[in-house]
């Protein structure tokens, strides 16, 4: 029976949640996954950009999220070099919940102002289910939740525009522009709102050539709750490999601590968010992070050779 209560109660909790606040995971990476967040920045590094990230959100606490996200982009070839795409896998599990986003996005890049401005969009679909077979108590005799796996599906529009320079970027972008709503069962229906999010950050030198820091920020709202998050990395450059250290603020929420670094076109991270919201030390969130860029190598050896940018 006390299964029963606390799935139900989680049950209520997710859909009020989603009503009042931000539907979207953070991640503590957010500078590595600007692809995911805005189609407008595929292609950044003029090269093929595979990453990936895994957090698990406040470790310690049954049925807690554990979110994963694959994504991949690449500039088009030849006379279609201002031009590049992508696509992004998204997986979340919330207890008995799951939310999978599956979408492909486009951008164009043209000249402006001494840099380069891009505009992007993705589409894809937004699904949610629901395993309330799973529920391991008595029978469940009230019809307003479901005793069965139900699911919906919608789809989902995401728009941006990304502005680079040579030593700082900026963007804007808006996902779920088409406000989905997802039937779930014949009780339930839950609608998404279009959530906003604001990127930038640059990178500064320092006089020894081997160190410079990259501040980075993102902001995000649905204009009903908003997070924002203020990245200072701190970077050692040696023999063509980087490390940093770096810490993440969010008034109001959590500190993050940040590890990581770049080796043979192989970046990684760990991040550890500490909440401040009375959550406490121990429930914190674990974030990894991975990339991989490589030369794309379609047609004459050397007509694809580009240099990744360093300031993200």
């Amino acid at each position: 029976m006390a299964t029963k209560k606390i799935t139900l109660t989680f049950f209520a909790l997710f859909l009020s949640v989603v009503a009042k606040a931000q539907f979207d995971t953070h991640f503590t990476h957010y500078w590595g996954l600007q692809g995911y967040y805005n189609p407008a920045a595929a292609g950044l590094s003029g090269r093929l950009n595979i990453y990936g990230t895994y957090a698990m959100q406040m470790a310690g606490y049954t049925n807690a999220p554990a979110t994963m996200l694959i994504g991949a982009d690449m500039v088009l070839p030849t006379a279609m070099k201002n031009q590049a795409v992508s696509a992004n896998l998204y997986n979340e599990s919330i207890g008995l919940f799951t939310n999978q986003r599956l979408f492909a996005g486009y951008s164009y890049r043209f000249k402006l102002w001494g840099g380069r401005m891009a505009i992007g969009a993705s589409a894809g679909s937004l699904e949610q289910k629901f395993d309330g077979s799973k529920v391991e108590a008595e029978e469940n005799t009230d019809v307003a939740f479901p005793s069965s796996e139900v699911d919906g599906m919608g789809l989902d529009l995401t728009a941006g525009v990304f502005y680079t320079h040579r030593i700082f970027y900026a963007g804007l972008s808006v996902m779920h522009l088409t406000a989905p709503t997802i039937d779930l069962g014949e009780m339930h229906e839950i609608k998404i709102d279009p959530t906003f999010y604001l990127s930038g950050g640059c990178s500064i030198q320092l006089k020894n050539p081997l160190l410079s820091i990259q501040p980075s920020i993102q902001v995000m709202t649905d204009l009903q709750a908003w997070r924002a998050d203020l990245t200072v990395r701190g970077t050692y450059t040696y023999d063509e490999k980087r490390y940093y250290v770096g810490l993440t603020y969010s008034p109001l929420t959590s500190v993050a601590i940040l590890l990581g670094g770049e080796i043979n076109s192989v970046s990684f991270g760990y991040a550890y968010e500490l909440f401040t919201s009375g959550v406490g030390l121990i429930h914190g969130s674990h974030d990894l992070y991975v990339g991989y860029v490589m030369d794309l190598e379609l047609f004459k050896k050397g007509r694809n050779k580009h240099k990744s940018i360093r300031i993200l």
